[in-house]
């Protein structure tokens, strides 16, 4: 009689457990199309011809195929260059802000720096409030920063929320790892180098991952601070403009002034699929480097979460 109430039970935590198994597996593929469908949907919109988008109505697939909206984006002639400016402003503002703010994160996260907590306060304060657009201009002037490529790199080197969320995480490695490497003779530079950054790959991954898409998506800088040369335009600046002049013809199909100025150009096009082409074209490149750094940016984004 136990054997068979334990027989018993054991059938009813299996069948129990695929239940569950059975629905979570439902839940799991509901979460994923919720996700997904958006970006399939712009991709279906991106493949669609142009004026039959306007009707809606396109969902999975495109309705009207078609490849014009790309190749309006790609036959761009400066697209190549705003590509090349984008990927290494990119690559060098992301590893130039990683190591900057995990120095500053170092420096306050150490118990023996007396003024951690002034300086920590200090850099939060930086993120509440803001001088605005005109003194920035004027300080990028004087430094000669307007017009010239190092302003995509050298103002977005520091940022205050990076630097705490690296100083979180480190305040949770064990001060064991810095006694030791004093210890035997490594000095502070040594020991951030050597100890310190190869424990914080989860943390440098969610941040540079933060820095990345931030410095790729960003087209304002060069509508500010460098539309006066054409080999500093940047991809999403010259998307945004494409994006524009759709609207634009959009809205004055009929004036002579936009013809004269190639609007004809556009008369196959529409905002609604050009937007989506764009979308598609500078999400990829953030798509192809997310799931290197995905397990990273998992277990960073947790760590930085609880630990105060």
């Amino acid at each position: 009689m136990i054997m068979n109430a334990k027989s018993h039970r054991k059938i009813k935590a299996r069948a129990a457990d695929r239940m569950f198994d059975f629905f979570n597996t439902i839940f799991m593929l509901f979460i994923i199309t919720v996700m997904l469908y958006p970006f399939l949907n712009m991709v279906a919109i991106s493949l669609n011809n142009a004026t039959d988008s306007i009707k809606g109505g396109i969902y999975l697939w495109p309705r009207m195929f078609t490849t014009y909206n790309y190749k309006t984006i790609f036959e761009n002639p400066l697209l190549f260059t705003a590509f090349r400016n984008s990927v290494l402003r990119t690559v060098l503002s992301t590893a130039g802000g990683l190591f900057v703010c995990s120095m500053a994160g170092y420096v306050v996260s150490r118990s023996e720096f007396i003024l951690s907590k002034f300086v920590t306060v200090y850099f939060l304060m930086t993120m509440y409030v803001s001088a605005g657009l005109i003194p920035v201009y004027f300080v990028y002037r004087d430094l000669g920063l307007i017009n010239n490529w190092w302003v995509y790199v050298l103002p977005g080197l520091f940022g205050a929320f990076n630097v705490i969320v690296i100083r979180t995480y480190m305040q949770g490695l064990p001060d064991s790892l810095v006694e030791a490497a004093r210890i035997d003779g490594a000095g502070e530079f040594r020991t951030y180098i050597q100890i310190i950054l190869p424990i914080c790959k989860p943390v440098l991954a969610t941040v540079g991952l933060w820095m990345a898409v931030g410095n790729w998506n960003d087209w304002f800088t060069s509508y500010i601070f460098a539309s006066s040369r054409t080999e500093l335009t940047t991809l999403q600046f010259e998307l945004m403009k494409v994006l524009s002049s759709a609207l634009a013809q959009m809205s004055n199909r009929q004036a002579s002034a936009l013809a004269q100025q190639g609007a004809a150009a556009f008369e196959n096009i529409s905002p609604i699929a050009i937007r989506a082409t764009i979308t598609i074209v500078a999400a990829v490149p953030i798509l192809c480097v997310y799931p290197f750094l995905q397990k990273y940016f998992v277990k960073g984004v947790h760590v930085g979460s609880v630990k105060g």
